[in-house]
Protein backbone atom coordinates (compact mmCIF):
# COMPACT_ATOMS: atom_id res chain seq x y z
CA UNK A 1 0.00 0.00 0.00
CA UNK A 2 1.20 3.22 -1.03
CA UNK A 3 2.02 5.81 1.64
CA UNK A 4 0.42 9.22 0.92
CA UNK A 5 1.82 12.39 2.19
CA UNK A 6 0.38 15.86 2.65
CA UNK A 7 2.68 18.77 1.08
CA UNK A 8 1.56 21.26 2.85
CA UNK A 9 2.36 19.96 6.16
CA UNK A 10 6.18 19.23 7.22
CA UNK A 11 7.95 16.33 9.04
CA UNK A 12 6.58 17.45 12.57
CA UNK A 13 3.33 18.29 11.85
CA UNK A 14 3.17 21.90 11.07
CA UNK A 15 1.81 23.63 8.19
CA UNK A 16 4.31 25.51 5.69
CA UNK A 17 4.42 26.46 1.76
CA UNK A 18 5.96 24.23 -0.50
CA UNK A 19 9.05 25.07 -1.56
CA UNK A 20 8.53 24.72 -5.37
CA UNK A 21 11.67 26.75 -6.28
CA UNK A 22 13.10 23.33 -8.52
CA UNK A 23 10.39 22.47 -10.04
CA UNK A 24 10.20 23.44 -13.78
CA UNK A 25 8.28 26.08 -15.69
CA UNK A 26 5.12 23.88 -17.44
CA UNK A 27 2.17 25.24 -19.36
CA UNK A 28 -0.58 24.57 -16.52
CA UNK A 29 -4.71 24.11 -17.11
CA UNK A 30 -7.07 23.26 -14.57
CA UNK A 31 -10.79 23.49 -15.22
CA UNK A 32 -13.52 23.49 -12.32
CA UNK A 33 -17.28 23.69 -12.48
CA UNK A 34 -20.11 23.67 -9.98
CA UNK A 35 -23.52 24.58 -10.10
CA UNK A 36 -26.26 27.08 -8.37
CA UNK A 37 -29.69 25.87 -8.00
CA UNK A 38 -32.34 28.06 -7.70
CA UNK A 39 -36.36 28.12 -8.36
CA UNK A 40 -37.55 28.39 -11.89
CA UNK A 41 -39.03 31.91 -11.08
CA UNK A 42 -35.76 33.04 -9.58
CA UNK A 43 -34.09 31.60 -12.80
CA UNK A 44 -36.80 33.89 -14.76
CA UNK A 45 -35.61 36.71 -13.14
CA UNK A 46 -32.23 36.39 -13.89
CA UNK A 47 -32.58 35.61 -18.14
CA UNK A 48 -35.04 38.62 -18.33
CA UNK A 49 -32.42 41.01 -16.41
CA UNK A 50 -35.26 41.76 -13.98
CA UNK A 51 -32.63 41.20 -10.83
CA UNK A 52 -32.85 45.07 -8.88
CA UNK A 53 -29.03 44.39 -8.63
CA UNK A 54 -27.94 44.49 -12.26
CA UNK A 55 -26.62 42.11 -15.01
CA UNK A 56 -25.89 38.74 -12.49
CA UNK A 57 -24.04 37.04 -14.93
CA UNK A 58 -21.81 39.36 -16.40
CA UNK A 59 -21.46 40.51 -12.29
CA UNK A 60 -20.37 36.97 -11.80
CA UNK A 61 -17.90 36.48 -14.40
CA UNK A 62 -15.74 39.38 -13.29
CA UNK A 63 -16.41 38.54 -10.19
CA UNK A 64 -14.94 35.21 -10.67
CA UNK A 65 -11.81 36.26 -13.03
CA UNK A 66 -11.22 38.58 -10.01
CA UNK A 67 -11.21 35.88 -7.39
CA UNK A 68 -8.84 33.55 -9.07
CA UNK A 69 -6.30 36.25 -9.69
CA UNK A 70 -6.76 36.60 -5.49
CA UNK A 71 -6.48 33.31 -4.51
CA UNK A 72 -3.64 33.47 -2.65
CA UNK A 73 -4.67 36.08 -0.70
CA UNK A 74 -7.47 33.79 -0.03
CA UNK A 75 -5.99 30.27 0.61
CA UNK A 76 -3.02 30.75 3.09
CA UNK A 77 -0.67 28.25 1.79
CA UNK A 78 -1.64 28.69 -2.16
CA UNK A 79 1.15 30.78 -4.21
CA UNK A 80 0.46 33.42 -5.93
CA UNK A 81 0.69 32.23 -9.65
CA UNK A 82 0.70 34.87 -12.83
CA UNK A 83 -2.08 33.66 -14.28
CA UNK A 84 -2.23 34.06 -17.93
CA UNK A 85 -6.00 33.49 -18.95
CA UNK A 86 -8.53 32.86 -16.57
CA UNK A 87 -12.60 32.31 -18.47
CA UNK A 88 -15.09 31.78 -16.18
CA UNK A 89 -18.68 30.58 -18.10
CA UNK A 90 -22.40 30.86 -17.07
CA UNK A 91 -25.12 28.68 -18.51
CA UNK A 92 -28.37 29.43 -17.52
CA UNK A 93 -29.59 25.55 -17.12
CA UNK A 94 -33.78 25.33 -17.12
CA UNK A 95 -33.51 20.96 -16.36
CA UNK A 96 -31.34 22.24 -13.41
CA UNK A 97 -33.23 24.94 -12.59
CA UNK A 98 -30.09 27.08 -12.05
CA UNK A 99 -26.74 28.15 -13.57
CA UNK A 100 -24.24 26.31 -14.36
CA UNK A 101 -20.62 27.37 -14.08
CA UNK A 102 -17.23 26.43 -15.49
CA UNK A 103 -13.73 27.85 -14.70
CA UNK A 104 -10.74 27.68 -16.84
CA UNK A 105 -7.49 28.85 -15.27
CA UNK A 106 -4.20 29.23 -17.38
CA UNK A 107 -0.26 29.84 -16.55
CA UNK A 108 3.36 28.93 -17.60
CA UNK A 109 4.95 27.98 -13.86
CA UNK A 110 6.64 25.65 -11.48
CA UNK A 111 3.00 25.12 -9.90
CA UNK A 112 -0.98 24.22 -10.90
CA UNK A 113 -3.70 26.35 -10.91
CA UNK A 114 -7.08 24.02 -9.49
CA UNK A 115 -7.34 26.48 -6.35
CA UNK A 116 -7.63 29.52 -8.82
CA UNK A 117 -10.49 27.22 -11.21
CA UNK A 118 -11.99 26.30 -7.68
CA UNK A 119 -12.19 29.83 -6.26
CA UNK A 120 -13.17 31.06 -9.48
CA UNK A 121 -16.42 28.97 -9.55
CA UNK A 122 -16.87 29.03 -5.79
CA UNK A 123 -17.00 33.30 -5.91
CA UNK A 124 -19.34 33.49 -9.01
CA UNK A 125 -21.57 31.40 -7.18
CA UNK A 126 -21.48 33.28 -4.76
CA UNK A 127 -22.05 36.77 -5.90
CA UNK A 128 -25.41 34.76 -7.89
CA UNK A 129 -26.32 34.13 -4.74
CA UNK A 130 -25.48 37.45 -3.30
CA UNK A 131 -27.32 39.49 -6.42
CA UNK A 132 -30.76 37.25 -6.60
CA UNK A 133 -31.43 36.38 -2.62
CA UNK A 134 -34.07 39.31 -2.44
CA UNK A 135 -35.86 37.06 -5.00
CA UNK A 136 -35.04 33.81 -3.16
CA UNK A 137 -32.71 32.78 0.00
CA UNK A 138 -33.05 28.90 -0.45
CA UNK A 139 -30.48 28.46 -3.58
CA UNK A 140 -28.13 26.10 -3.12
CA UNK A 141 -24.61 26.32 -4.44
CA UNK A 142 -23.29 22.62 -4.74
CA UNK A 143 -21.04 20.26 -6.79
CA UNK A 144 -17.92 22.02 -6.68
CA UNK A 145 -15.03 20.23 -8.52
CA UNK A 146 -12.35 20.04 -10.37
CA UNK A 147 -12.82 18.41 -13.74
CA UNK A 148 -9.75 18.47 -15.51
CA UNK A 149 -6.03 19.07 -14.62
CA UNK A 150 -2.77 19.64 -17.35
CA UNK A 151 0.68 20.08 -16.72
CA UNK A 152 3.22 19.39 -13.88
CA UNK A 153 4.15 16.17 -12.68
CA UNK A 154 1.28 14.33 -11.99
CA UNK A 155 0.26 15.30 -15.60
CA UNK A 156 -3.16 15.11 -16.75
CA UNK A 157 -6.03 14.49 -15.21
CA UNK A 158 -9.75 13.82 -15.62
CA UNK A 159 -12.31 13.86 -13.39
CA UNK A 160 -15.76 14.61 -14.80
Amino acid sequence: MTSLKLTHVDETGRAHMVDVGPKADTERVAIARGEIVMRPETLALISAGQIKKGDVLTVAQVAGILAAKKTSDLIPLCHPIALTKVDVDLQLDDALPGVQITATARTVGKTGVEMEALTAVSVAALTIYDMAKAAEKTMKIQNIRLVEKHGGKSGDIYNA
